[in-house]
């Protein structure tokens, strides 16, 4: 007959389960999907794309005709080094070193989910999934943007991270993109798209975004806006997320003028101002904060909305526009750039936090992993922090550290 456990034997099981559950405590919150309160979202394109993919629309987002360093469009170059061979694309050229250049494809679903365990791991709270209008029209690319959001939607699931519809009108050129938005809407509903326990919500309803509603150069009327509203509010019973003007409040500068708008600003539940280029420097945005960003939360505060501010660790689109604008125009002084606008953010009184953007290496405003190493980017790439020769993972660590302050200023409940 066993005498029993020893006392060795219960100490060694104590220190095992305080090692458990100190490992447990170090690891980033799983995101509750309840709120938006405490909550720092980022940006997500999920557009790159290359000859190899189900889609085939050929390099998506990397490069202008034959894959060359003289034709590439984004200014940032990805940090690989993570990726399974199944997730890298050969571009058929060399980098600086002499190395063979790779990217990768939004399409891979275990690219998606490697970028959502990145969220997991520095403790960003989720994704706002940009769809944009204009494909949504033309069914091979509907059936790749839907490719995409499956692909998130997975990773979301399975990574305890957040996610919701944002629908971009950038580049609408039919005025039937109201109908457009709306079927595909209720398409995706009747799908079960909300069902996912990944799918964010905040005030007891789905989180849908509208983008480009107000600004100056986007194509929309106040009343198609409205209509917009309408059906989201009465028939989709979603909460309404509206990425706005900066100037929304004052119908100012990048808001389009007509006196109409106000109204359709004040309609939404949540309000988004878009800050990308309003500010180049920590000192333009501390005045934006002041001027523009503190009388907002309070304006948005007495209407009964919710806010969310826009920040972005810096901006570069040269290869975008074939050289016709400067590397790193809005320069990212190695994360104080991107730092002070989220302290601001959160001294004005913000309780949830929109970073633009996860993966828009395009206009160089991407935080997921890029090289700032030369060697390792082909000769027409940009290194964002030259300078400095910052850790592929800053502005992970920033915008997950962001998330924590988040966390930290929002009431338990």
């Amino acid at each position: 007959m066993s005498a029993g456990p020893t006392v060795n034997h219960w100490s060694g099981l104590l220190r095992a389960a305080i090692g458990v559950i100190a490992l447990l405590m170090a690891l980033p919150a799983a995101a509750g999907q309840e709120t938006l309160s405490g909550k720092h979202i980022v940006g997500y394109q999920g557009w790159f794309g290359c000859p190899r993919d189900p889609a085939d629309f050929g390099w998506s987002h990397w490069f202008r005709g034959k894959p060359q360093t003289e034709s590439l469009t984004v200014d940032l170059w990805p940090d690989l080094a993570d990726f399974a061979p199944d997730e890298l694309c050969p571009a058929g050229f060399t980098l600086k070193s002499g190395a063979p250049a790779f990217v990768f494809s939004s399409e891979n679903a275990k690219t998606v989910r490697r970028h959502f365990g990145w969220m997991r791991t520095y403790g960003i709270d989720g994704a706002a999934v940009q769809r944009f209008v204009n494909q949504l029209g033309e069914p091979a690319r509907l059936t790749r943007v839907d490719l995409v959001l499956r692909n998130i939607r997975t990773a979301a699931e399975a990574e305890s991270r957040g996610f919701f519809i944002m629908y971009d009108i950038t580049g609408v050129a039919s005025d039937a993109f109201v109908q457009t938005i709306e079927r595909d809407w209720r398409r995706l509903a009747a799908d079960g798209l909300t069902a996912s326990p990944a799918y964010m919500r905040h005030r007891g309803r789905p989180v849908v975004g509208l983008w480009g509603l107000g600004v100056g150069d986007r194509k929309a009327t106040p009343a198609q806006a409205m209509e917009l509203v309408r059906f989201f509010r009465d028939e989709a019973h979603v909460t309404l997320l509206g990425g706005v003007p900066a100037y929304w409040r004052t119908l100012g500068a990048d808001s389009r003028k007509e006196p109409e708008w106000a109204a359709v600003y004040a309609a939404f539940d949540i309000i988004s101002p878009w800050t990308v280029g309003r500010y180049a420097t920590p000192a333009l945005a501390d005045n934006f904060a002041k001027n523009v960003l503190q009388p907002d939360i309070a304006e948005a505060k007495r209407r009964g909305q919710d806010y969310m501010p826009v920040v972005f660790p810096g901006f570069s689109w040269s290869n975008l526009r074939r050289g016709a604008a400067p590397a790193n125009q809005i320069p990212r002084l190695c994360g104080a750039f991107y730092k002070r606008q989220i302290d601001n953010a959160l001294r004005a009184g913000a309780n949830m936090l929109y970073t633009a953007m996860f993966d828009e290496l395009d206009e160089g405003t991407a935080i997921m992993k890029v090289t700032n190493a030369a060697e390792k980017m082909p000769a027409s790439a940009v290194a964002p922090d030259a300078d400095c020769q910052t850790a592929n993972d800053l502005y992970l660590r920033l915008a997950g550290q962001a998330a924590q302050n988040l966390r930290k200023l929002e009431p338990a409940r």
